[in-house]
C-alpha cells in the first residue's frame, strides 16, 4: 500500500528541484563540487535522488545557489527532513534494491517485460521460494526469508483496495515452461497467473517461442509511472552488482517504443491466458 510519505520519492522530487536551481544558476555538476569541496559523483547522486540527503547539505546548495527566498529554503529543508523518513521497506533492513521499491510503492502503473521467470509482484510464495536461491545460490538462510517477506509484502501494490497498481505484463514463453522448484510449483504458480491475470488491472500477455525475434531479446525491463506530474517516468534494469535506473525523456521513450512493440507481437490477454493454462496442464501431468 502507498505510503504517505515516501522517502524515495521525496528524494527524487528534492533533487530535480536542486537540479533546476543548479542550472537556473548556469553551473555545472562539477563546479558545484569543486565549491562544496565533494566528489561530483555525490553532486550527482543527490540530484538523481539515489543518495539521502541532510538538510546541511540543502543548506550548503542553496548558498552555491545563492537562493534568497526564505521560504524556498525552508520549504527545501523541509522535504530533506521528510525524504529521512523510514519506508516500510526498512524494517526488513539493509535491501539492495530498495530505491527500486520505494519507486514501485509510489508507482501508478507497472509495465514489465520478463524473459526467465514470473515477475516478483506475481509470484507464488513457493516459486519465490525456489527462484531466490537459484538466482542467487550464495544467500543465506536469514536474507532468503527477509527477501521472500519482503517480495509478498510489495504485492499488496496489486492488492491494494483504495488504489491498486496498474500492471501490465509481457512474459516469453520461456518463463512458462522452465521448471523452478518443481512441476508441482509451475502449476500452482501458473494457475495463480492465470487468476490474477483476471483482475480489471492486471493484463498478462505471452510472447510464444514462434513469435521469433523480437525487441525483448536484448534483456528484461520494467517502466514505472507516476500520477503527480512532477515525478516522470523511470526506465529500471535490473543487475547482478548495481541496478540502472534511466529517467531521460528520450530513454524513456525508446523503452516505450520498445514495450509497445513487444505487446503488438504477443498474444492478447485471452488467448495468453488460455495457452499459460494449457502449460500449467503440461506441469500437472508431470507430476501425475
Amino acid at each position: 500500500m502507498a505510503s504517505h510519505v515516501n522517502p524515495t520519492v521525496r528524494r527524487r522530487r528534492l533533487g530535480q528541484e536542486l537540479r533546476r536551481l543548479r542550472e537556473l544558476k548556469g553551473m555545472t555538476a562539477e563546479e558545484v563540487a569543486e565549491r562544496l569541496l565533494v566528489s561530483q559523483s555525490k553532486i550527482s547522486r543527490l540530484e538523481n535522488g539515489r543518495r539521502s540527503i541532510s538538510q546541511r547539505d540543502v543548506r550548503d546548495l542553496c548558498g552555491v545557489y545563492e537562493v534568497d527566498d526564505r521560504r524556498i529554503v525552508d520549504s527545501l529543508m523541509q522535504m530533506a527532513k521528510d525524504s529521512r523518513q523510514q519506508g516500510w521497506w526498512h524494517a526488513f533492513g539493509d535491501i539492495p534494491y530498495s530505491v527500486y521499491i520505494g519507486l514501485e510503492t509510489e508507482a501508478a502503473s507497472l509495465r514489465v517485460y520478463e524473459s526467465l521467470l514470473v515477475p516478483g509482484l506475481l509470484q507464488t510464495p513457493r516459486y519465490a521460494r525456489a527462484v531466490i536461491p537459484g538466482v542467487l545460490p550464495e544467500l543465506a538462510a536469514d536474507q532468503l526469508e527477509k527477501r521472500i517477506q519482503v517480495r509478498l509484502r510489495r504485492q499488496e501494490r496489486v492488492d491494494d483496495p483504495d488504489s491498486p497498481l496498474r500492471l501490465w505484463v509481457v512474459l516469453d514463453e520461456s518463463a512458462l515452461r522452465r521448471v523452478v522448484g518443481s512441476h508441482a510449483v509451475m502449476r500452482e504458480q501458473l494457475e495463480h497467473l492465470v487468476e490474477m491475470s483476471t483482475l480489471p488491472h492486471v493484463t498478462v500477455q505471452v510472447l510464444p517461442y514462434d513469435t521469433g525475434a523480437h525487441a525483448g531479446m536484448a534483456g528484461t525491463f520494467s517502466i514505472l509511472e507516476f500520477n503527480a506530474t512532477s515525478d516522470s517516468s523511470v526506465v529500471y534494469i535490473e543487475g547482478v552488482t548495481s541496478d540502472l535506473y534511466l529517467e531521460k525523456t528520450n530513454d524513456v521513450n525508446k523503452y516505450t517504443i520498445m514495450y509497445e512493440h513487444l505487446r503488438a507481437q504477443a498474444l492478447n490477454a485471452e488467448q495468453s491466458r488460455d495457452f499459460i493454462a494449457a502449460v500449467a496442464k503440461r506441469h500437472a501431468d508431470a507430476v501425475s
